[in-house]
């Protein structure tokens, strides 16, 4: 028995910052998540990673994190490999974030997008991370797609 869901792959580390709750904020330059309101979407690690720096600097700076604490989120978002479903998480409203918007805000979007630059972007609000108990190897796509998941797989 399998549960079929909509599919999304993640580069690292962003992957493993969703599923380990880091990331609750998801940045597109279009609302593709925004037919997924209120569904659970999985979570595919791609084998790419992503092209910047970024996130590193809104963990150690806006997120004040170790760089103990960054190789821990690191590691524990490759405990799966890549090319896998890794997890779920549920997917919340899709916004366009302003093009000028209260700096207050605006940081606050970029600490839970873990991404600097976010202004004219779809965001949607991502929750209740988990991680499969294993693994389910899959080839990844540019946009969403379906996957099958075996039940006993599910968290």
């Amino acid at each position: 028995m399998s549960v079929q869901l909509c599919c999304l792959s993640f580069r690292a580390p962003y992957a493993g910052l969703v599923l380990d709750g880091v990331k609750t904020v998801e940045s597109r330059w279009r609302p593709l998540l925004a037919p997924l309101e209120n569904q659970t979407l999985a979570i595919h690690v791609a084998w790419r990673d992503w092209e910047g720096d970024e996130w590193r600097a809104v963990l150690s700076g806006a997120l004040g994190m170790s760089g103990a604490r960054i190789q821990e989120l690191l590691d524990s978002g490759e405990r799966f490999g890549r090319g896998v479903v890794a997890g779920l998480v549920d997917v919340g409203r899709t916004w366009l974030c302003p093009a000028s918007l209260p700096e207050a805000e605006l940081r606050h979007l970029e600490r839970s997008a873990v991404l600097i630059g976010l202004q004219e972007k779809h965001l949607t609000h991502l929750s209740n991370p988990r991680w499969l108990k294993e693994p389910l190897k899959a080839r990844g796509s540019r946009d969403l797609w379906t996957v099958e998941i075996p039940v006993k797989m599910l968290p």
